[in-house]
Parts: structure tokens; C-alpha cells; sequence
């Protein structure tokens, strides 16, 4: 059974609590925070998703996963941080050299949190090989970051197959988390491809019952 990850992107303005709860009542498994900066993606998400986070923090035990699709990286892991999530992930393609990759691998690790690499659709899964024993999670994006709501893009389904091949044949324990346009269509596929984290937020936020969706997704 795989885990779910709900992004907490389009919860409305003033349902905030009821929502959080609901979802916790519904037993998904991580709240995902989509954190943007309106640089490196056009959406600014930035304060919003800080505070939500304090207040999932006050009000919930369950894990947070967040997801940095930021230019200054160091300075959001530093915000995040003090939120206490149990993993942050920060893009590769927003990383200047492999080294400054690794630095921050290492911050992460320090401050006694996981750590996540993402890579956007147009990016290929070998850029990322050298970093996935340092790692904990590969975040697959099947959309292109900054939006909610969009069409997953079929071939990232081969990406996340290749993946999954690639950390078999190397022994390395590592989750793969896919991001963008899940729902009860898509997911069987990413599924199939070898993702064992799906992140959903649209198709369980406008789903009638949580519970059942989220059921149905870990199936």
C-alpha cells in the first residue's frame, strides 16, 4: 500500500481547521506544502504556506512534507526548520553546481530532518543518480511546478519506472514521491511505475468524503 501525501494548496481561507482535521479523521498519511516563491515558479505561496504550517504544527502530530520550488533555498530551509516538518525537498534545478547540492543535503540532514531532491518534467532522471544514496526521497514531478489542478504528463510515467529500475539494480533504500495531477485515474499508473508516495491535493480537496478518496488512492 502506498502512502499519501494531500497538498494543502487550494484549502479555502477560513477552512483551515476543519479541513486539516477532516483530512487527519481521513488518515492521510503526510501534509504536503507546496511553497512557492514567485520566482522560480509564478505562484507566491510563500507566507501562506508558512502559516498554515505553525498552525498544522499547533493542531496535528502528523508528518509534514515539504516541498520548496523556491530560488533561495537556504533561506526557506531555514524558515521551514523551525516548523519542525519531517521532510523538506528542494529542486535540483534551482541549485547552482553539484556542490551547493550537496550542502544542503547536509544542512537538512544537521538539523535532524529528512531530505528530498525534486526534479521538474524536462529535467532528466539521470541528473539526479549521483545524489539518491544521500537522500531520503526523489520527488518526480508529472506537471510542471507552480499550479494546482493539472493534467499529469504521461511520460513521466517511464521517468518514475526508470527510477525505480535504476534504484533496484543499486540497492538503495529511498522513497519516490510523484507530484501533479494524481487522482483516481492516474494514480493506478505511477502505482504500477514504482512511486510509493502520491501527493494529491485537488482530487481529495473537492472529493465529497475524504476518507474514501484517500482509500481508494492507497489502494
Amino acid at each position: 500500500m502506498v502512502e499519501i501525501s494531500t497538498s494543502i494548496l487550494s484549502v479555502k481561507r477560513g477552512e483551515e481547521s476543519s479541513t486539516f482535521f477532516e483530512l487527519e479523521k481521513a488518515k492521510t498519511d503526510y501534509f504536503h506544502i507546496d511553497v512557492m516563491d514567485g520566482k522560480f515558479v509564478e505562484k507566491d505561496t510563500y507566507k501562506k504556506m508558512l502559516q498554515y504550517t505553525s498552525y498544522i504544527k499547533r493542531i496535528s502530530n502528523l508528518p509534514i512534507d515539504v516541498h520548496l520550488m523556491v530560488e533561495d533555498i537556504k533561506t526557506a530551509i531555514e524558515d521551514f526548520l523551525a516548523v519542525e516538518p519531517n521532510i523538506i525537498t528542494f529542486h535540483l534545478e534551482a541549485c547552482k553546481n553539484k556542490e551547493e547540492v550537496f550542502e544542503f543535503i547536509k544542512y537538512i540532514k544537521e538539523n535532524n530532518c529528512k531530505v528530498g531532491i525534486s526534479i521538474k518534467p524536462n529535467t532528466k532522471i539521470e541528473e539526479i543518480y549521483e545524489f539518491l544514496p544521500y537522500i531520503h526521497l526523489c520527488l518526480v514531478m508529472t506537471v510542471e511546478p507552480g499550479k494546482g489542478g493539472q493534467t499529469l504528463l504521461k511520460d513521466m510515467i517511464d521517468k518514475i519506472s526508470k527510477l525505480k529500475e535504476y534504484i533496484q539494480q543499486n540497492n538503495i533504500e529511498i522513497d519516490i514521491e510523484a507530484d501533479g495531477g494524481i487522482n483516481l485515474r492516474t494514480a493506478n499508473d505511477v502505482k504500477r511505475a514504482g512511486a510509493n508516495i502520491l501527493v494529491s491535493g485537488t482530487a481529495i480537496l473537492l472529493a465529497n468524503n475524504f476518507k474514501t478518496i484517500i482509500k481508494e488512492l492507497k489502494k
